[in-house]
């Protein structure tokens, strides 16, 4: 097995719509001294691909319902963020001290439906996921070729809570050019037992495995992996459960 390394991309300029995310990835590296290489994986926050694709909304214009004002004033939360997270999801799973997990119109079950204040350029913005995150992976992912003629992964990747679990780690919400799962089922351990049911998110992997050089709060949005040797054609899509009906499939 190669060794597997991952590269921070720091120095990117706060992301507006319309941005040429591709081009100041690749500027960025080439800052650093690296060009991308077939089989690289580049995983991106999903802020500066929201960002660069317009899904950012002023609190400012946004008149809270009168449902939105009852559970903004039940949980502590500003009720015209509260509208916005109910414009972006399908049902809310759990209401809390100023946070709602509801499950989003991409089939996401995460805090807030992933409409996020932090790191969003101004005061009174709010960041919205990608409305196609997998296409949106895709569409950089052919950016990066055009630019370099390398087939690299692109996987998008956001900050997720965890059931019963503290601590939030890095998953990926879109990916193009990788393998989303690994499946074990049926193949045997070393001393001859049958996997059952050992299957690997192996695109959340990417997307935790980036977040240790890109931090929180240090202004880093892109990480360069190479050699981990995932190239395929999954999607974030394809791992999905139905809430109501694979829970225990």
């Amino acid at each position: 097995m190669s060794p597997v390394s991952i590269y921070p991309v720091p120095g990117l300029p706060e992301i507006s719509r319309g941005a040429p995310l591709a081009s100041l990835i690749v500027g960025g590296l080439t800052r650093l001294g690296l060009s991308l290489e077939t089989d690289d994986v580049v995983v991106v926050t999903q802020k500066i691909v929201s960002k660069a694709e317009g899904r950012v909304r002023s609190l400012d214009e946004v008149q809270p319902s009168a449902r939105a004002t009852e559970i903004g004033h039940r949980i502590g939360f500003d009720p015209r963020h509260v509208e916005v997270i109910l414009d972006e999801s399908v049902r809310i799973v759990r209401e809390a001290p100023r946070v709602l997990i509801t499950e989003t119109r991409h089939g996401f079950v995460c805090a807030n439906a992933g409409v996020d204040r932090s790191n969003t350029g101004g005061q009174d913005l709010v960041v919205l996921l990608p409305e196609h995150p997998d296409e949106s992976a895709s569409g950089l992912r052919d950016g990066l070729r055009e630019l370099t003629g390398a087939t690299v992964g692109v996987v998008i990747s956001d900050s997720f809570g965890r059931p019963w679990r503290e601590g939030h780690v890095n998953v990926a919400i879109g990916a193009a050019g990788v393998v989303a799962l690994r499946d074990y089922r049926g193949d045997q351990d070393p001393a001859g037992y049958r996997l059952q049911g050992t299957e690997l998110g192996v695109v959340d992997e990417l997307a935790s495995a980036a977040e240790l050089v890109m931090g929180k709060l240090d202004r880093v949005p892109v990480a360069l992996i190479r050699g981990a040797q995932v190239a395929g054609e999954g999607t974030v899509r394809s791992l999905l459960l139905n809430p109501a009906t694979d829970l225990f499939r």
